[in-house]
């Protein structure tokens, strides 16, 4: 098992790096929410457990999803 593909930049699928960005993303806007505004809506901290609930599916995925799958098209 390569963990590699938990944390490598290039070895992430499409469900981590999205739930990457959208973890770092929603941080920024915590952030500026917290600080600009003073305030976070109610239920906000939701985004956290969906984002890391959609980034272990993906890695579930990236682990043990058939090895040999390509991961780039070819067209025949």
């Amino acid at each position: 098992m390569d963990l590699s593909k938990l944390y490598r930049p290039s070895a992430l699928n499409s469900f981590q790096f999205i739930a990457l960005t959208g973890l770092l993303m929603s941080a920024g806007a915590h952030l500026i929410l917290h600080f600009a505004v003073g305030h976070t809506p109610a239920g906000f901290n939701w985004l956290y457990v969906c984002w890391t609930a959609f980034y272990v599916v993906g890695s579930l995925i990236n682990l043990f999803g058939k090895p040999d799958e390509p991961h780039d098209h070819h067209h025949h």
